[in-house]
């Protein structure tokens, strides 16, 4: 409990941080944003098996032609998921998180590859199975789910790294959809941070061990500490990279701080996969913000 309170504070401190450093930079924001659309769509659909690589992921959404034949699944599964990415930053201040805008959501993702299972949920006998474990029955699949907004929105004065855990969590558990649950689990969670000011994260593919790992957690103790380690990290790192850039810091490679300060790059990579010093993950590579 102390610890993820710890984290829950650092983050305070470090939103804090970001909204004073980022009064009067719109653009500047907006810029990293868009920037990080490619990788949240190739970590979230790595994570569900893609075989496309963070460079092809960006060529299709930027309508590059490919030097290897890919699905026509894969590129809609691209292409869709940066639809709903690029949506939900504006949607997600304007309206509240529903039932309704969750098939909405679903539907712009599942369009042109199920079309027949888009915007709506399992139906009676869709059951489905993950590994060993068999989501709920279809019936129950709604009254699991406003209940789990009802729970969400009732701790409104709590912990968001434990809300957002234990939402995702129930969500993916719950597996309401017969396709794209985990995409529009790990969209949920942006729209919701969004909407309650905080930054979005992103649940990088590195970590998909460690991903699993919080889903048996949950399913056998009903805990959620290994996904609130998730969450927490995930919203340090993305508020780390942010804040380099809005304080106009110079963005370096961590090997190359390592050098610059006779430093060990192994003991610095140790330190930044725990997030005790301003490092962050972009495009698969440790780097941090230094005073010019």
């Amino acid at each position: 409990m102390t610890k993820i309170s710890n984290v829950f504070n650092k983050i305070n401190s470090l939103r804090q941080r970001y909204y004073q450093a980022f009064n009067g930079k719109d653009a500047l924001i907006q810029l990293i944003s868009e920037s990080e659309v490619a990788e949240q769509v190739y970590n979230s659909n790595a994570i569900e098996n893609s075989t496309l690589t963070l460079e092809e992921t960006e060529k299709i959404l930027l309508q590059i032609d490919l030097d290897r034949y890919i699905t026509e699944r894969e590129i809609f599964e691209a292409k869709n998921l940066a639809r709903v990415v690029i949506y939900i930053d504006k949607k997600a201040k304007e309206q509240e998180l529903n039932l309704e805008m969750i098939l909405s959501l679903h539907k712009m993702l599942i369009s042109n590859i199920r079309d027949d299972i888009a915007g709506r949920f399992r139906k009676e006998n869709e059951f489905v199975r993950v590994g060993s474990y068999i989501a709920p029955n279809p019936k129950e699949v709604i009254e699991r789910l406003e209940k789990m907004l009802s729970e969400y929105n009732a701790s409104n004065n709590e912990n968001i790294i434990k809300r957002i855990a234990r939402l995702h969590l129930t969500f993916e558990c719950t597996h309401p959809f017969i396709d794209g649950n985990g995409r529009i689990g790990r969209v949920i969670n942006n729209y919701l941070l969004i909407r309650e000011g905080f930054v979005p994260i992103n649940i990088k593919f590195i970590n998909r061990q460690k991903y699993y790992d919080a889903f048996k957690e949950f399913e056998e103790k009903q805990t959620t500490t290994i996904m609130e380690d998730i969450v927490g990290k995930a919203l340090t790192n993305s508020y780390y990279k942010r804040l380099a850039y809005l304080e106009g810091k110079k963005i370096i490679t961590l090997i190359d701080y390592a050098n610059n300060n006779k430093l060990s790059h192994s003991n610095l990579l140790n330190k930044a996969g725990r997030q005790t010093i301003e490092a962050f993950l972009e495009k698969n590579v440790w780097k941090i913000g230094v005073d010019q």
